[in-house]
């Protein structure tokens, strides 16, 4: 195995991979801040859900892995030849040793604690001793791992109010991976239906739930039907405003709401929002993101 390292300004990072990937046989692109560990390092996070604000920094090193040597100096020579890849620098074309690639991913993900009595555990671990509860779930292409502070959040708040959770009619709107509506299950909700308008996280969310040992109903949008005792909905703000008087239907009375992805600066924006149908409240806050709903 051999890695070709460039550095690269942030025009041509998502042209230059593509081209590695697409057409000159890379076999993965990483991309990382050329200034990582320095005072010029800085973050680029974009909302859960939702693309990063630049595909890469202002200074970027994209690292390649290439089969054999000839195919990386080949990759090497044909983009440096290009008229549209001025700026773009070779830093480094090494070997690297070979490595069991699925056991280094596996070890950067270790169980996430919801509670000292509820975790979240890849299948690849043991759940914790101390672990009562507990929701399998592999880190991988969809939708929520229970790694982001919005998702730990959801799951907190029904650990700590299992008595409203239990025996409830539960709607996870916005499931994704279905995570919370199995957290729904664990706790002892009585019916689950978990929804979404992309058709992958409502496969996700089945797959996750049969590998739980949980039963719930999950599809499209049009699934929702009737009043529950718990509407969750972990999606982002905008969509949240926009869906004030959906979700607030589904609320049976004397149900809770509890929403996620919001920023805490978006509060007051969520409170004008809700307020023709609910009065809607802080419930939890974690670096920079808060859980509202109803008290």
């Amino acid at each position: 195995m051999f890695e070709l390292v460039l550095n690269a300004p942030q025009a041509l990072v998502e042209p230059v991979s593509d081209a590695l990937m697409d057409e000159l046989g890379a076999l993965s692109v990483s991309v990382e801040d050329a200034d990582a560990d320095t005072e010029a390092e800085h973050a680029l996070f974009g909302e859960p859900g939702m693309p990063a604000p630049a595909p890469g920094w202002d200074r970027s090193t994209l690292k390649a892995l290439f089969e054999t040597e000839a195919a990386a100096t080949e990759a090497m020579t044909l983009l440096l030849a290009q008229d549209w890849t001025p700026g773009l620098a070779v830093r480094s074309l090494q070997a690297v040793e070979d490595q069991d690639w699925v056991r280094v991913t596996q070890s950067q993900f270790a169980p996430v604690e919801i509670t000292p009595t509820f975790w979240i555990v890849p299948s690849w671990h043991e759940p914790p001793a101390s672990a009562e509860r507990v929701i399998r779930l592999d880190p991988g292409l969809a939708f929520g791992t229970g790694t982001h502070p919005t998702t730990r959040m959801c799951l907190r708040w029904m650990a700590r109010h299992e008595v409203q959770v239990r025996s409830a009619r539960v709607l996870d709107y916005g499931c994704g991976s279905g995570i919370l509506a199995i957290g729904a299950a664990l706790h002892g909700a009585r019916e689950i239906d978990a929804v979404d308008i992309d058709p992958a996280a409502v496969e996700a969310t089945r797959h996750n739930a049969a590998a739980n040992h949980v039963a719930l109903r999950s599809g499209l949008a049009d699934v929702a039907n009737g009043s529950y005792g718990l509407v969750l909905a972990n999606i982002l703000a905008t969509p949240l405003k926009l869906l004030a008087p959906l979700l607030c239907g589904h609320v049976a009375p004397g149900g809770r709401l509890v929403l996620a992805g919001i920023l805490e600066r978006q509060a007051d924006e969520l409170r004008a929002a809700y307020a023709p149908w609910c009065a809607i409240e802080v419930l939890d806050q974690e670096d920079g993101w808060i859980l509202m709903g109803t008290a």
